[in-house]
């Protein structure tokens, strides 16, 4: 059953023909339909044309005006109305993709559009990656605290300003919802990206064969962050080494997650992923103690 409402559909067809965008971009209708439908398998409402191609042909290029420019928005061919969620987060995906609109200030705004009105039926639009450094998006359920995770990985954006850390936290984020897996291998990658990065900020040399726990450990004497490193007359000393001290469980926690539920690794036909819940908890933890990895690491340099 759909999640996204037709009122929801309607409000954004409305918004996109108000504002007067062209919904296949530079492409032309055809064209930019390809991408996601086989127009040559469909049928042609036209007894010329034995296909959806032929037909769109005929009434959209040779005949321009025989239909109305949003027909699209209404053919049950492609059902746009009610059709699957996945479908139709995929067209107003491509509606903004890069090789479809140019124009960063249009794709800017039909991406609040689509966001604003989406926000009803608990749905987003969010960026999964980047071609060229123009963003491509992915529709998804809004993750429950989303907030708090898109707000750490900002902050580890800022310190490590590398597009293959961005395009990893971006990734990780919008994995949640509908692959788990990835997000839970990517939580375990960005802990070593961040222990690797500061070693090499330092000019200190890691060795390649070391474990995730391993690394973790040598990345915490860098920092002269192990517990043996607070003296006891620090106010709450043994609270802040109790901490400390955990640090390697959440990080073998997570390798060992990440095994056995996570990206990276060939699994049986009989392999079951985990909820998101469980990726939330991986991401969560990973963002925040990068974060706290990177912002000693500024605070010592």
């Amino acid at each position: 059953m759909n999640k996204i409402s037709t009122i929801t559909r309607r409000n954004i067809f409305d918004f996109i023909q108000v504002e007067g965008f062209w919904w296949s971009g530079r492409l032309e209708e055809a064209d930019f339909l390809s991408r996601m439908f086989d127009l040559d398998s469909m049928p042609s409402y036209d007894s010329r044309f034995q296909n959806a191609a032929g037909d769109i042909w005929q009434h959209r290029v040779n005949n321009p005006n025989d239909w109305e420019d949003n027909w699209i928005f209404y053919d049950d061919r492609f059902n746009l109305l009610n059709c699957d969620d996945s479908i139709f987060l995929d067209f107003l995906c491509e509606m903004i993709h890069p090789l479809v609109r140019g124009e960063s200030s249009e794709v800017n705004k039909m991406l609040q559009i689509f966001n604003d009105n989406l926000k009803e039926d608990n749905f987003e639009l969010v960026e999964k990656t980047r071609i060229s450094n123009k963003p491509i998006f992915i529709g998804r359920l809004k993750i429950t605290g989303k907030d708090s995770i898109e707000k750490k990985g900002q902050n580890i954006k800022k310190i490590l300003t590398a597009d293959y850390v961005s395009q990893q936290i971006n990734l990780m984020e919008s994995s949640i919802e509908n692959s788990p897996h990835i997000s839970i291998g990517l939580a375990k990658e960005l802990i070593e990206t961040s222990c690797k990065s500061i070693f090499e900020e330092r000019d200190e040399v890691y060795d390649k064969n070391w474990d995730l726990t391993r690394l973790m450990k040598e990345t915490t004497k860098l920092l002269k962050l192990t517990p043996d490193d607070i003296p006891n007359e620090a106010k709450a000393a043994s609270s802040i080494k109790q901490i400390l001290g955990s640090l390697s469980s959440v990080v073998q926690g997570i390798g060992e997650v990440r095994n056995e539920y996570g990206s990276g690794h060939g699994k049986d036909g009989k392999f079951k992923d985990l909820q998101p819940r469980h990726a939330k908890l991986a991401v969560g933890a990973a963002s925040t103690l990068a974060i706290y990895l990177l912002e000693t690491h500024k605070l010592k340099i």
